[in-house]
């Protein structure tokens, strides 16, 4: 288990950007997968991107395939969400989320964040 804590979200126009942060705590978060997952009222809980423990691995969701980039700096125990040419879609709650094996299923991720907020005007 590790302690995540999500940063970054707010309110932005359709077309800007966000960058959201996930802060771990402990020391093993070098060793976990990280994904980012969002929520939006009404909707299931969608992996939208995944980063291996290295960071040589990333995988997108087709959705945000493009106009998303995730990264990870193990030597500040943090991984990132860069939100490009965002759309009223992408309005949902962020989640941070770590696993022992590459996936994108959400039960096998152990360790979740609290969440933050994203909203897109159009």
């Amino acid at each position: 288990q590790v302690l995540l804590v999500e940063s970054g979200g707010g309110l932005v126009q359709a077309g800007g950007s966000l960058r959201l942060s996930c802060a771990a705590s402990g020391r093993t978060f070098s060793s976990y997968n990280m994904g980012w997952f969002r929520q939006a009222p009404g909707k299931e809980r969608e992996c939208v991107a995944t980063i291996s423990w290295s960071g040589g691995y990333t995988n997108y969701a087709d959705s945000v395939k493009g106009r998303f980039t995730i990264s990870r700096d193990n030597a500040k125990n943090t991984v990132y969400l860069q939100m490009n040419s965002l759309k009223p879609e992408d309005t949902a709650v962020y989640y941070c989320a770590a696993s022992n094996t590459w996936t994108t299923v959400r039960g096998d991720f152990h360790s979740w964040g609290q969440g933050t907020q994203v909203t897109v005007s159009s």
